[in-house]
């Protein structure tokens, strides 16, 4: 077994055993367990009671984050020419047709979201097999495509995200960075469980959210209390 470090046994033991913490004290206390040299991401595991292997209970969406990601988003715009206008004005990083259709097709997937038109997706079929499995096919359901593409790709700049259950039942999202206020990490964890209550399968019986821990990069996990991250 691996042994912890000073710091990390440091960490360890600002968390109370067994004890679930409100939103806002989990990412109060996310901030002062957090000791590495950079910026740190905070994220969210949510377990949910659903069956992702029945298609009634598979939970997916997208939510706006209201502080943002803290990241700089890498955007692809795969668009026709009289679409490239707007999605640069909107602050696509990549704009284009065919060029990034065959850069792809080589292998090049150094962008975190790619925003296209109903009218391109037939040429992005044969890829999936590359942008599938990076999370990077454009999905109607989660507003990446689109005819209004400038819409689509402000808004991921300015901090929507989308989300998918796994096959274990676990949601994982990034909702900041260790550098934000505490009240900023909090508004953004509320908002994406707050869109998660709102996602609930109907065939999803009993107690829907089983558990949720908050987390930043290489920091213990804080228990956060299924009955009250609504509170402020």
């Amino acid at each position: 077994m691996a042994r912890l470090t000073k710091k990390q046994k440091e960490a360890a033991a600002k968390i109370e055993p067994n004890k679930a913490y409100s939103v806002a004290e989990a990412s109060a206390l996310i901030k002062e367990i957090t000791s590495v040299k950079f910026d740190a991401s905070v994220d969210l595991a949510i377990r949910l009671n659903v069956d992702p292997r029945k298609a009634n209970q598979m939970v997916r969406g997208v939510v706006t984050l209201p502080h943002g990601t803290g990241k700089d988003v890498k955007v692809l715009a795969l668009v026709t020419p009289d679409k490239e206008a707007e999605a640069k004005e909107a602050g696509a990083d990549y704009v284009g047709l065919d060029e990034y259709l065959d850069k792809i097709k080589g292998g090049w997937t150094d962008v975190d979201v790619i925003v296209t038109m109903p009218s391109v997706m037939g040429k992005l079929g044969p890829l999936g097999r590359i942008l599938g499995p990076r999370g990077l096919m454009p999905n109607p359901k989660t507003g990446t495509v689109t005819m209004d593409v400038a819409k689509a790709v402000s808004d991921v700049k300015a901090g929507k995200i989308d989300f998918k259950v796994d096959k274990t039942g676990i949601v994982h999202a990034a909702i900041g960075k260790a550098s934000f206020d505490a009240e900023k990490i909090a508004g953004n964890a509320r908002e994406l469980l707050t869109t998660l209550v709102k996602l609930k399968p109907q065939a999803a019986k009993g107690i829907y959210i089983k558990s949720i821990f908050m987390s930043s990069t290489m920091s213990p996990g804080v228990q956060v209390d299924t009955k009250r991250f609504t509170e402020q």
